[in-house]
């Protein structure tokens, strides 16, 4: 690609701002431009610039705004059959968790065939966790940012858990807080949905046995013992499973929609680079998304998923976090009202330390 000179980059913002003066610094040419409407127009500007490899950032220095032009070099892309061997890889585990986990339930109670009830498993999980990264490349192309293929992380079957989630990795910038807070709030609503769904489907396939049997039965199985969130309580009273006197044997597909609301409270806490941590940093700024993020850190160690609380911790000292190239507009106030709401969901899908299922 031709790179274009001073005179032409110059005309191309003069073509969308009202340019007051223009100075060359040592990597960027500084503007100084109008502040009415600068928002929208800068939206129009950086979308332009970035196909030509220029990247924009607005800043603010007292009552003027400047706009700052450099350029960068586009990210390549990854070898494509990195995404497909990670995501083989993970519905082999999945199934082989699902398998593993039927042969468990079904000498408590019967469920079906161990590689039926694997294969409805495997669709639960991968569905919850697609339509996550789904929703956030959804709203990626919505706003013109280019993403990269969902990457699937194996876990570990049987012993641990079968995945560890999945991921997208963005091509382009972030162009301001509204972007950032519309890609990071769109995979956990996403994901959510589906795991309200899965988990009411899999409370109805899920037996019940007498509570007076229960106790015996579980001290015997190798059946994990979870801690529901508020919204799967609720999902497994809609499904008529919560029934006094009888204790619920959860299905593999069940405990797939635990594994959905698990991984949606911990994307939607307000942590450094996980999504609600863009989420809040879109709403409450750069100081604010700091002390939310030690917050998350305090919550993830009482609940007792210490090694994500570390996780995110090292993550925080490693990287910065997500700045959009216009960190001066203010997020609209639609998305601070729904920043209450996202909230809300995250303490509704967390595990309630104050009960126990198998």
């Amino acid at each position: 690609m031709v790179e274009l000179t001073q005179e032409e980059i110059t005309s191309i913002v003069s073509s969308v701002f009202i340019v007051k003066s223009v100075n060359q610094n040592l990597d960027a040419l500084q503007f100084e431009v109008e502040q009415e409407g600068f928002k929208q127009k800068f939206v129009k500007l950086a979308q332009s610039l970035e196909s030509k490899n220029l990247v924009a950032r607005l800043e603010r220095f007292e009552d003027r705004i400047f706009l700052l032009v450099g350029r960068f070099t586009p990210t390549k892309s990854r070898r494509s059959w990195i995404p497909r061997v990670l995501f083989a890889a993970t519905i082999a585990m999945v199934m082989i968790d699902g398998y593993y986990k039927t042969v468990s339930a079904n000498s408590l109670s019967h469920l079906g065939d161990p590689l039926d009830i694997a294969i409805l498993y495997t669709i639960s999980l991968i569905g919850i966790l697609g339509t996550h990264e789904l929703g956030h490349m959804i709203a990626s192309k919505w706003h013109k940012i280019k993403t990269s293929w969902p990457y699937f992380i194996p876990g570990i079957p049987v012993f641990s858990i079968p995945t560890f989630g999945a991921f997208i990795s963005a091509r382009s910038f972030m162009t301001n807080r509204d972007t950032l807070f519309d890609v990071g709030i769109s995979g956990p609503i996403a994901g959510l949905i589906v795991a309200i769904i899965v988990s009411t489907c899999g409370a109805y396939i899920s037996p019940i046995v007498p509570a007076e049997q229960a106790q015996s039965i579980f001290s015997k199985s190798e059946i994990v013992q979870v801690h529901p969130s508020i919204i799967m309580s609720g999902t497994i009273a809609l499904a008529g499973k919560s029934v006094e006197g009888m204790e619920l044997v959860m299905s593999p597909v069940l405990y797939a929609a635990w594994l959905g609301f698990l991984l949606t409270f911990l994307n939607l806490l307000p942590a450094w680079q996980l999504d609600g941590g863009h989420i809040a940093r879109a709403t409450l700024g750069r100081k604010w998304h700091k002390i939310t993020t030690y917050i998350g850190i305090g919550v993830l160690f009482v609940l007792g998923y210490w090694f994500m609380a570390l996780f995110v911790l090292s993550f925080m000292t490693r990287s910065s976090d997500v700045r959009p190239l216009d960190d001066i507009s203010p997020l609209s106030s639609k998305r601070k009202k729904l920043f209450i709401v996202v909230m809300a969901l995250a303490v509704l899908s967390a595990p309630h330390p104050f009960s126990m299922m198998h």
